[in-house]
């Protein structure tokens, strides 16, 4: 049987994959997640109130830098020379069924090359979440992400993706 997954040697030991033979195509990657916090929270990052900045801007920074550096971070990963990041961010101030409000978190990355940048992209949205969490946890310790995952990836061999039935917490 052929084993699908790729990162392993005929000894079973983890490698990099070797891209070499691959095709060198324009690869795009979009995810998301979500930041939970109180109402309250996000009043004050609205009204520019944190008192270590402006939460979204230094948020889309870090997830910039996320994407860049994802190599450093995750073994397998190749380093890419990423030709665009993209990190947006969509408030819910209306708290859900939960009582509390939320951030989404949207990242779209781009490549021309042999491998994609869906790590990137995950990597992106996971950095700009911690980063929310890090200057609003002097207000709101309770604050939590999830809903973290690819949602459309395109180039290469396997085609293009788009995930189905996203629900909310």
């Amino acid at each position: 049987m052929n084993n699908p997954l790729t990162h392993f040697n005929e000894e079973g030991r983890a490698r990099m994959v070797d891209v070499s033979e691959k095709s060198v195509t324009e690869r795009i990657a979009t995810a998301q997640g979500t930041v939970y916090m109180q109402p309250e929270t996000l009043r004050l990052i609205q009204e520019g109130r944190i008192k270590k900045g402006d939460v979204l801007a230094v948020a889309q920074v870090a997830g910039i830098q996320g994407a860049k550096k994802t190599s450093d971070v995750i073994p397998m990963c190749h380093p890419l020379l990423l030709t665009g990041v993209d990190i947006q961010f969509e408030e819910y101030p209306e708290p859900g069924a939960h009582g509390l409000s939320s951030i989404g978190i949207t990242a779209t990355v781009k490549v021309t090359g042999q491998t994609g940048v869906e790590m990137e992209a995950l990597t992106a949205v996971s950095m700009a979440a911690l980063t929310i969490y890090d200057m609003c946890k002097a207000v709101d310790r309770d604050m939590f992400f999830n809903q973290i995952g690819l949602t459309y990836k395109t180039g290469g061999k396997s085609g293009t993706f788009t995930r189905q039935n996203v629900s909310e917490v």
